[in-house]
């Protein structure tokens, strides 16, 4: 009875151990699990059946890739992304267009898509409570307000944390009352496809998940938690872990997608709700509304922290969440949300245009990365090994495809 007793105490520390490393990563993966990322993987699945699982096994394999190269910079640099993109460049003039170029760019792209965050997280409630989304959204920009302007960083962890759990237990809930083939599932997580018209989708499933300023969150949080290269170790588990769970959220929904409406044409995850009913009953609506709540609500928390960690970054602003202009930035991208999705304004040439930029910038910042991870005077002996080197590269090569595309894509359609 008593070495029963030991076991378990030493499972329970080292479960508790294991928790106390998850930090940046679960914000990051809580940023990218957002009302685009559920929609688009319900598309996916709804179009596809789970014929494009696999692209959600490489969009995370890459997320890994890079966002633990962004955390080593910047717990090794001591700074964020954005002031080691700057130190990059001697040349006055490469220095003004990178730094000014990546950051209207994130800025803009974080501006264009917080009022689809709002009204993406109040969708949930919506459809429970039959209040309009325009009354919601405001309402939740509001408490997202007053959390950014609390400064602290451990706040808004403890609810990624939060939130992450949240959309796990909804998500898988409804993937395994509803998936029944298995060997279908393990055939699209694992045999690349692409079936015909799916290569817009693989793209969308892809650039939903490796987005622009998560690099800047990710670099800047990580010295939040850790102050020295004794936490590499930690940091590298957290985005490992936090991320893969992030990824399982992603292909829960397609799967759940495409094992219940394959072949009918969606619009957002919460046409799932009536096809789960006859498997969940009257939980069913209550499920798909908490994790999309969920999912809308972290999504929108980190639009603004995106552009107020980037500004902050490149702007040399030290004291981070609790920085005066930190909280302007973030104040006035939230409150930007509030208004146009009171509104409902969300016009098209700027969301648009926000794409174009984010198609501009991803390939640069791939490429950057890659750079400043194997620059020895900034990193030291935690450079990259060649089989990282030849990893990244290759991941770098494909996001900037990815980049390209979507900006061809944008221009195209403006013209």
């Amino acid at each position: 009875m008593i070495l029963k007793q030991r076991v378990w105490k030493i499972v329970i520390s080292k479960i508790k151990e294991k928790i106390s490393i998850i930090g940046p990563g679960a914000i990051i993966t809580a940023s990218f699990i957002g009302p685009g990322t559920v929609t688009t993987a319900t598309r996916a699945g709804a179009g596809f059946g789970f014929a494009l699982l696999w692209a959600v096994v490489f969009s995370i394999f890459a997320t890994i890739v890079l966002q633990e190269m962004v955390a080593r910079i910047g717990i090794v640099t001591k700074q964020g992304l954005g002031e080691n993109i700057r130190d990059l460049f001697d040349n006055v003039i490469l220095k003004f267009a990178a730094v000014w170029i990546v950051m209207i760019a994130v800025c803009v792209g974080c501006a264009a898509y917080i009022s689809g965050d709002l009204l993406g997280t109040s969708l949930g409630v919506s459809y429970l409570t039959d209040i309009p989304e325009n009354f919601v959204a405001p309402v939740i920009g509001l408490i997202i307000l007053a959390i950014g302007l609390s400064g602290s960083y451990k706040i808004i962890e403890k609810i990624m944390i939060v939130l992450i759990a949240i959309m796990s237990v909804t998500f898988l809930t409804t993937m395994i009352v509803s998936a029944s083939d298995i060997g279908a599932i393990l055939q699209g997580a694992f045999i690349p496809g692409i079936p015909n018209g799916s290569i817009v989708m693989i793209i969308a499933l892809i650039g939903t998940t490796v987005v622009p300023y998560n690099f800047f969150i990710h670099a800047s949080t990580v010295s939040e938690k850790w102050n020295s290269t004794d936490g590499l170790k930690a940091s590298r588990t957290d985005t490992i872990l936090t991320i893969t769970i992030g990824g399982i959220i992603t292909a829960a929904i397609l799967i759940t997608a495409g094992a219940l409406i394959e072949g009918r044409e969606v619009t957002n995850v919460v046409e799932l709700a009536a096809p789960l009913e006859p498997l969940m009953g009257a939980f069913a609506p209550l499920f798909i509304s908490i994790g999309l709540f969920a999912a809308g609500l972290s999504s929108a928390i980190a639009s603004p922290m995106g552009a107020a960690v980037t500004v902050s970054s490149f702007m040399g602003w030290k004291g981070g969440f609790d920085n005066t202009k930190y909280k302007i930035v973030f104040g006035s991208v939230i409150s930007l949300g509030i208004i146009t999705s009171a509104i409902g304004f969300e016009p098209l040439e700027v969301l648009l245009f926000a794409q174009a930029l984010n198609g501009l910038i991803l390939p640069i910042i791939a490429i950057i990365i890659m750079v400043v991870i194997n620059r020895k005077n900034f990193m030291g002996r935690h450079v990259n090994p060649l089989w990282l080197n030849i990893i990244g590269w290759a991941v770098a090569a494909v996001v900037s495809f990815l980049g390209i595309y979507s900006l061809v894509d944008a221009v195209g359609t403006f013209l």
